[in-house]
């Protein structure tokens, strides 16, 4: 009997890497920056800078790298995440040199693309070196140690803005808390994956919360109450209320229980209301952000979120153009903290909602990316890393608009800051590796091509 073309057997069909998709949009990514930078030029000096091809050339060089180290050691990670990160890292870049004409005395940009250059560097080696996320869950406590340490070493140095949270040597600082995000978003992740039953199932019923057994929250809780703490200790009020929020986040995450959010926010409410009442960096701030415009009665000047909200204004809904904003009045932490005031004004409302969007497509891919894992571990580390940034924008964002009061955080990739953009490119790379598990086929699936639901773990 001679074989029919229904006897045959299926072809041997791959599942997309899309990797050339990621290519595209790195090209896309990279020519949006050069063109940025050459505007400002345009707009400032009536010329196009005369390094506007190095800095295309340095830019694209580092992109392509990533990419190369993705194309053969991540194939199936999610070709969205590693464009985003690349085009914010280039704005911000372009936003920073576009201050730098205003303080010829004081460059960031150059310093800047050094960090991003090492925030590559280290992209590249954990995409190389890490072959699997799972790997770090045996690593939990000298995680946690290590950040803890981490956070305590700035008690011992000057306070910088009110915060102790630099470490200077010489002419070289960095802010340690910031890796330190990074260590204990591990160590939540590989506790509550390993106590989640515990966490959901056992201990004392009151009202609608369940709470756990001291045994098991109490390590956790420990933990966080130590490490805010110590943030409280420094004024790092910022990363004290993400650390927070991560905490919370991971907690409802791992327990699916909904009255830890209802819990979570009457502990913010509360603890924010004890601090800005008694602690005197934290009062004046609040004290701003409920009358912004106090300095400006009382024939003192605007002050910086006076002068941010001044600039958002001026934007309006297309911006002044690139180079052509004041935000320079809003003094010192025109480059940091306030950031994306110059993107609201030069930008104007639809650039400001663009960027917006594109942070909010990077934490949404990230928590796409934990969903679609089988372990508990990966799908903890996954939207805690992904909280982390969306945490960070929810609050610099509302502060600097005014919606709450003012913390002093940098904006993810935008704001001028060392050791926050090498951060981010690991949070990207471990993002990275997560999606390449989510996303590898699994077996028998290559025989069809088509991608099976992905079956929760049983709790």
């Amino acid at each position: 009997m001679t074989a029919t073309t229904a006897d045959a057997p299926p072809p041997d069909l791959r599942l997309p890497k899309r990797r050339g998709v990621e290519l595209l949009l790195l090209i896309g990514a990279v020519l949006i920056s050069v063109y940025g930078y050459a505007a400002v030029g345009l707009a400032k000096n009536n010329a196009v800078p005369p390094d506007v091809a190095a800095y295309g050339a340095g830019l694209g060089l580092l992109a392509l790298l990533a990419h190369l180290a993705v194309r053969f050691r991540a194939p199936y990670a999610d070709p969205l995440l590693l464009p985003i990160a690349v085009l914010l890292n280039g704005l911000g870049l372009v936003l920073i040199y576009r201050l730098d004409l205003e303080t010829p005395k004081d460059q960031a940009a150059p310093t800047q693309l050094i960090w991003s250059t090492l925030g590559v560097a280290l992209f590249i080696a954990v995409v190389v070196l890490l072959r699997d996320h799972r790997v770090l869950q045996r690593y939990a406590y000298l995680s946690v140690a290590t950040a803890l340490v981490l956070m305590i070493v700035p008690i011992f140095f000057p306070a910088v803005n009110g915060a102790k949270i630099w470490i200077r040597v010489g002419g070289f600082s960095f802010q340690p808390g910031e890796f330190a995000k990074i260590l204990l978003a591990v160590f939540f992740a590989a506790y509550l994956a390993a106590n989640r039953n515990a966490l959901a199932y056992t201990g004392r019923r009151i009202w609608k919360l369940q709470l756990p057994t001291g045994r098991v929250l109490g390590p956790i809780v420990a933990i966080w109450l130590l490490s805010v703490g110590v943030l409280v200790l420094e004024r790092d009020l910022g990363t004290s209320l993400l650390f927070f929020g991560l905490f919370v986040i991971m907690l409802y995450v791992a327990t699916g229980r909904t009255g830890w959010i209802a819990v979570g926010l009457l502990l913010a409410a509360v603890g924010a209301f004890v601090v800005g009442s008694f602690e005197p960096h934290v009062h004046s701030r609040v004290q701003d952000w409920l009358d912004p415009f106090a300095s400006i009665d009382a024939g003192r000047g605007p002050g910086q979120l006076a002068q941010s909200l001044f600039a958002f204004a001026a934007g309006g809904m297309l911006g002044t153009g690139l180079g052509l904003g004041h935000s320079i009045l809003i003094g010192f932490a025109a480059k940091s903290d306030f950031i994306l005031a110059t993107a609201g004004e030069e930008l104007g409302l639809t650039g400001l909602t663009a960027i917006f969007l594109l942070y909010a497509l990077l934490v949404a891919r990230g928590y796409r990316a934990g969903l679609a894992l089988r372990d508990p571990f990966g799908r903890l580390l996954s939207i805690g890393l992904a909280s982390i940034l969306a945490l960070q924008v929810f609050v610099i964002a509302g502060g600097v608009m005014g919606l709450i009061p003012l913390t002093g955080m940098a904006m993810p990739f935008l704001a001028q800051g060392g050791s926050s953009v090498v951060t981010n490119w690991i949070i990207v790379a471990l993002l990275i590796r997560v999606s390449d598990q989510a996303r590898r086929p699994q077996p028998g699936q290559a025989e069809t091509g088509i991608i099976a639901p992905v079956a929760r773990d049983e709790r």
